[in-house]
């Protein structure tokens, strides 16, 4: 499952330019069905920070989950324009649950309206222009190439697509990882909703750039490919691109002491490749 591939065999797949939405398996090919027609302009509209930021919580001693949570989703959601608590409440331990086994057949459903490429832009380019941690680390960016090339590798921007290994909307995000990133971060966004969906993505993009960066990149939170110049462990983009897909105790050690480890470096190369040549980079 976890075989390591050439660039050259990764290129052959992102050429086809639209992806596969993943179904149990924790490495997705990129080629199947494109997204839809763009059919209005981005929007305008500025997200505001939902919480204010504490001292960086402890590690927690396993990945936000990517299986199916039974728990009912909290109700009702707050505005994007919420304002900010003063702390966030306790952070708890994150999901620890394993990606369940691809089942022989793997369905898509749908749930929801499938938005316009446009309004998916609008969405993610929203979560890649913010600042997630002012207080401790205001440099710290995530790559619009990042946020839009792990949605195209998700779900091909399909923002109403829920896949049978429990992934929903654009960023592909476990109900288990919603639940504890909303804990974390004192909110309660819907993951149905294509603009929390992405903002949830990019959220926990930065959650793992602050904490892998912390660990074993002395602070610095650059996520350049220029600094990928050893094997696939060398850089803090590989190994967020390994934990988003595959979870943060994947990844690091439990003790966050030793070595990387990608476990994923097939997908590792997917999203790698989509930043450079995707076709939603022009979107």
């Amino acid at each position: 499952m976890f075989r390591r591939a050439g660039w050259a065999a990764v290129v052959t797949l992102v050429a086809l330019t639209v992806t596969t939405v993943g179904c149990g398996q924790p490495e997705r090919p990129v080629g199947a069905a494109a997204p839809v027609t763009a059919d209005a302009a981005p929007t305008g509209q500025e997200w505001v920070e939902p919480v204010a930021e504490s001292t960086p919580p402890p590690a927690p001693t396993a990945s936000p989950s990517p299986r199916r949570s039974t728990a009912p989703r909290p109700k009702p959601r707050p505005s994007r324009t919420a304002t900010r608590t003063a702390t966030p409440p306790p952070e708890t331990d994150a999901p620890s649950v394993a990606r369940a086994p691809e089942p022989p057949s793997c369905p898509l459903t749908r749930r929801g309206v499938r938005v316009s490429q446009a309004k998916a832009k609008a969405a993610l380019t929203d979560a890649a222009r913010r600042t997630y941690w002012p207080t401790s680390a205001p440099e710290l960016k995530i790559p619009l190439s990042l946020v839009k090339a792990t949605a195209w590798q998700e779900s091909g921007w399909q923002s109403d697509v829920v896949a049978c290994d429990g992934g929903i909307g654009l960023m592909q995000l476990q109900p288990e990882t919603v639940a504890w990133m909303n804990q974390r971060f004192g909110q309660d966004y819907d993951v149905h909703d294509y603009r929390d969906n992405a903002y949830l993505g990019g959220t926990y993009l930065a959650w793992l750039t602050k904490k892998i960066g912390d660990t074993h990149f002395r602070g610095n939170y650059r996520l350049d490919p220029k600094l990928c110049t050893g094997g696939i462990e060398s850089c803090l983009l590989n190994a967020v691109i390994a934990a988003y897909n595959f979870g943060i105790a994947a990844v690091l050690p439990q003790d966050d002491q030793g070595p990387l480890v990608i476990p994923n470096a097939q997908y590792v190369e997917n999203v790698r490749e989509l930043m450079r040549t995707c076709v939603c980079l022009d979107f």
